[in-house]
């Protein structure tokens, strides 16, 4: 069940909500186990047979979570490097099995199949988020568990399809919180402009995108090498609907998730602002960077042990961000290249250290938000392409490689188009930034986003149900035109 559909806008959402605060008369509780059932729901939706699946994961999960709290200390990392194996065993299977079997079969003969396996959905993220409980269990993080507060971490729908990956320390208080079955209109009302936000993204923009990226790949993956202005607009389109995609579910799941009065951790930080690759992956997919940094980075030893490993386990920990993406050499590359990034970016700050004077700053400012925008988008052409073939050609288009360089069939209207949707990215407010949301209900510094336009909400004036309705009235009317497209991240 997608977000950006009827069935979920008009009947799932409203049935759990009304649901959940009526059940929740009864005790706190019950409105969690109603969460529950919907969640469940929420995932048989889309392919009941893989129910078993993550029921069989989140039950084998809690076991052994809940061994590593009662066992001794000595046998604590034994059970947790048990559980870790199995849980990337099976995500193995499913996610990386058809490509190892490619692999083999090209380079040695063997004739190895396993068949059609259909990647089940969310299964990178409820593994992640396992994988951090069960670690955070073995370190003391966590003292004590409940099934129907654990069961209710793991498959929580509004993060179960695209993210973000969940930590208990800041999920669990929220569901025991005698409050969270209380109705809260502020909240409601936040929640209903940051989901109007987010279906607008999605629908109105990022759906749109991909009608004019599509077809240039998909020329290229032909043997075709496309036009430079039409390698260039391909690419610019694709990194704009990435973005407004994975922002607009990003958004979608926080709007969703407060109408329970339960705040998730803000996963997407307007990251094309960033002045550097490092601040990149500081706004990008938030918890997935952090759970690599947590849980891979430092256990390699991060930067403690000297600048040649450091700068190994920076390559090493973005080759796995990479591979978790996607089964495929276009990701493994796309990871590669970030880790390039970062470890010139490191060495570049570690050796120059320099002072822009105030005259030059917002010419230094304007050229790295360039140059940094610029070496994302080579990385979204191996992200995007269907093989390393496609990729190749789309950066020889980009080039200039093709004879006819500026002939370009593209429409005028979609540079123009491109160029608003850039102007909101750079110059614009994120939902966060316009209605103050705060993960976890705890407020952070406010990072620098470098907005031109300030836009404030109040959710008390009549503007806080009156705008944010119109605009998921447009949205809505939008979703008539067309079949509703899946989140990107859904792949992943």
């Amino acid at each position: 069940m997608l977000f950006n559909t009827f069935g979920f806008l008009f009947v799932f959402l409203p049935l759990t909500v009304g649901g959940f605060f009526l059940i929740g008369r009864l005790g706190s509780r019950f409105g969690i186990l109603w969460l529950c059932a919907a969640s469940l729901l929420f995932f048989a939706d889309w392919n009941h047979r893989y129910l078993w699946l993550l029921v069989s994961s989140v039950v084998g999960n809690y076991v052994f979570g809940s061994l590593i709290l009662r066992t001794s200390s000595r046998n604590k990392s034994v059970l947790l490097g048990i559980a870790i194996f199995l849980n990337l065993g099976v995500l193995a299977y499913y996610k990386y099995a058809g490509f190892l079997c490619g692999n083999l079969n090209a380079v040695f003969s063997c004739g190895l199949t396993f068949g059609q396996i259909i990647l089940p959905l969310g299964i990178s993220f409820f593994t992640f988020t396992q994988i951090a409980y069960l670690t955070d269990c073995r370190q003391g993080k966590v003292t004590e568990s409940d099934f129907a507060d654990y069961l209710l971490f793991v498959t929580y729908f509004p993060h179960l399809i695209a993210g973000p990956i969940l930590h208990h320390s800041g999920m669990i208080p929220q569901f025991r919180s005698p409050e969270v079955t209380r109705v809260e209109w502020n909240n409601c009302a936040t929640g209903l402009v940051i989901l109007s936000i987010g279906l607008a993204k999605k629908v109105l923009l990022a759906d749109n995108l991909s009608g004019w990226a599509t077809p240039v790949f998909d020329n290229a993956h032909l043997g075709n090498v496309p036009l430079m202005a039409e390698a260039w607009a391909a690419v610019i389109a694709y990194s704009l609907q990435l973005y407004f995609d994975f922002s607009g579910y990003c958004d979608m799941a926080v709007g969703i998730s407060l109408f329970f009065n339960i705040r998730l951790p803000v996963n997407f930080n307007s990251p094309y602002k960033s002045t550097s690759i490092i601040e990149f992956w500081r706004r990008w997919h938030i918890t997935l960077s952090t759970f690599l940094r947590d849980y891979l980075y430092i256990p390699l030893g991060g930067n403690r042990k000297g600048s040649l490993r450091r700068y190994l386990n920076i390559f090493v920990t973005m080759l796995v961000g990479g591979l978790w993406h996607g089964a495929g050499w276009t990701f493994i590359i796309w990871g590669a290249l970030h880790g390039v990034y970062l470890m010139v970016n490191h060495g570049f700050m570690k050796f120059f250290r320099l002072e822009a004077s105030p005259r030059l700053k917002p010419i230094v400012l304007l050229f790295s938000v360039a140059l940094t925008y610029f070496c994302v988008l080579v990385g979204w052409v191996f992200f995007r392409s269907q093989d390393l073939s496609t990729a190749f050609r789309m950066l020889s288009g980009m080039a200039g490689m093709n004879p006819v360089t500026w002939k370009s069939h593209a429409h005028l209207e979609l540079y123009w188009f491109v160029y608003a949707c850039l102007l909101m990215v750079w110059f614009f407010p994120n939902a966060q930034e316009i209605t103050r949301y705060t993960e976890y209900g705890k407020a952070k510094p406010d990072s620098v986003n470098r907005c031109l336009i300030s836009i404030r909400w109040n959710p008390v004036a009549w503007t806080g149900w009156v705008i944010p309705g119109l605009l998921l009235g447009i949205a809505v009317l939008a979703m008539l035109n067309g079949k509703p497209s899946e989140f990107l991240y859904f792949q992943f």
